[in-house]
């Protein structure tokens, strides 16, 4: 009798077994991914001529990998920002590593925008060991996508996937140059998608526990279909290293970004001038909403789009040219990815009653101070004594200053450049005096005696600094 039941538990165990299915047979096969996808992505090398006075970060050794960190963290002292302590003005070159992949058999390539910022040379390496210098065709910062192409022909290119259809869970694979490591392939889920990061308006991210690390900037994400669905941008780190928060652009934008810089070498997008705040339930309430989709208009600014078009402060705006909009977040995204020009209807809750709109969208105003016909070089702006020419600002620029007093950069050589300070940025006081006038700048220039050293407050971009500069 207990034979016979010995010998039934172990047919029924048997057949248990072979149904299911074995662990190994549950995982992911990366290795055709790996051998077809692998040759289009490559590694780029960033080489920077540089001064002593602008050493990348003051007591850490000139390691490449370390600079490609503190590049895409924006840790003080970086190549190319001013205020370095000065070493003699002697020159050097400081190199930093990403990646990329080849987007069309002629040579595009698409990487981060910060892996190619301010470079002087980009090298890109194949898979093969092929070396090509690469030409920067555009870099948009806003989304943090760049595009370079190479001289070359019949180049293995990858394959564009759709970021819309991937869930939280599926399985995704990079492939990059990790500290260096050519070709490393790192693996995980999509842990979220259309992630929201402070500051990072334009770009729905996908979150993903892939290991990322300094160096895989720029690589590609692939799906398990062998397909680009994002490219690897950024991580959230204690160490330096990965901690399984990665940050991928979804390709779909990218995509969209390099068809604009091959296009026409630049980025135009939507602008409505407004500012948006996140809707709470508290206010969702006040405004007797039910729920709180939608993006609340805090202000309007005077002039714009907005305002042209009707569009008030308390406003929620619910669909922006028929696409919903959940979250503020997805305004600016949705905005920005507008012709400028167009006409579109814009659905809005005010005071609990729905009204559409008709609003002609504006193009975005640069966030950079250009130099414009308006700041020609003449007598006053001459070069100085520590090799600046300077400009007045114009009302334009003035303005993207909100109204600052300031003085624009022309062209940097002297002791100047030796300190950093370059074309474009611009000048807002001298040892804690503000700038009024380039007359008046000159004459304190020009009063201080050889060898002494002046601080100069110089704003560039949403940052500003005082740059220490030794007369010469």
């Amino acid at each position: 009798m207990l034979k016979k039941f010995l010998s039934t538990v172990v047919i029924v165990l048997s057949v248990m077994l072979a149904a299911m299915p074995t662990f190994a047979a549950s995982l992911p096969d990366f290795t055709v991914l790996a051998e077809k996808q692998g040759p289009a992505v490559v590694n780029i090398s960033i080489t920077q001529v540089m001064r002593r006075n602008q050493m990348p970060f003051p007591g850490f050794p000139n390691d490449e990998h370390l600079q490609e960190f503190f590049k895409r963290f924006g840790i003080p002292g970086m190549p190319g920002m001013p205020g370095a302590p000065d070493q003699g003005g002697q020159e050097y070159k400081s190199q930093s590593l990403g990646s990329g992949f080849i987007i069309s058999q002629d040579g595009y390539i698409l990487t981060n925008a910060h892996v190619i910022d301010a470079a002087d040379e980009v090298l890109v390496k194949l898979s093969d060991k092929r070396e090509f210098k690469a030409k920067i065709i555009g870099a948009d910062k806003r989304t943090d996508i760049a595009l370079i192409k190479i001289d070359a022909k019949n180049l293995p290119k990858v394959n564009i996937g759709d970021p819309s259809k991937l869930k939280v869970g599926e399985w995704v694979a990079a492939i990059g140059s990790p500290f260096g490591l050519e070709n490393t392939m790192t693996a995980g889920i999509v842990s979220a998608v259309g992630r929201a990061l402070p500051q990072e308006n334009y770009v729905p991210f996908i979150q993903t526990d892939v290991a990322i690390n300094p160096g895989n900037s720029g690589g590609p994400l692939f799906n398990l279909d062998g397909e680009v669905v994002g490219v690897n941008s950024q991580i959230y780190s204690r160490s330096g290293g990965s901690m399984g928060l990665s940050f991928s652009i979804p390709i779909d934008v990218a995509v969209g970004i390099s068809n604009q810089l091959q296009s026409s070498g630049k980025i135009t997008r939507g602008w409505l001038g407004v500012a948006i705040q996140e809707l709470t339930k508290d206010l969702a309430e006040s405004f007797g909403m039910k729920d709180t989709k939608g993006a609340l208009i805090a202000g309007v600014e005077k002039a714009g789009p907005a305002e042209k078009g009707g569009l008030e402060a308390g406003d929620v705006i619910i669909q922006f040219d028929g696409k919903p909009i959940e979250m503020s977040s997805d305004l600016p995204r949705v905005v920005g990815m507008t012709e400028p020009g167009k006409s579109v209807n814009v659905d809005v809750l005010r005071k609990g009653n729905k009204k559409t709109l008709r609003i002609k969208v504006g193009e975005m105003p640069s966030e950079d101070i250009e130099i414009s016909q308006g700041n020609t070089p003449s007598a006053e702006t001459a070069s100085n004594k520590i090799g600046l020419t300077l400009s007045a600002l114009t009302p334009q620029q003035k303005k993207k200053l909100n109204g600052k007093n300031g003085l624009l950069v022309i062209a940097s050589t002297g002791a100047g450049a030796e300190a950093g300070i370059r074309r474009g940025d611009v000048i807002l006081g001298l040892n804690n005096n503000e700038t009024q006038s380039v007359d008046q700048f000159n004459k304190q220039i020009n009063a201080v005696r050889v060898g002494k050293t002046v601080a100069v407050l110089v704003q560039r971009g949403d940052s500003t600094l005082y740059v220490p500069i030794k007369v010469k």
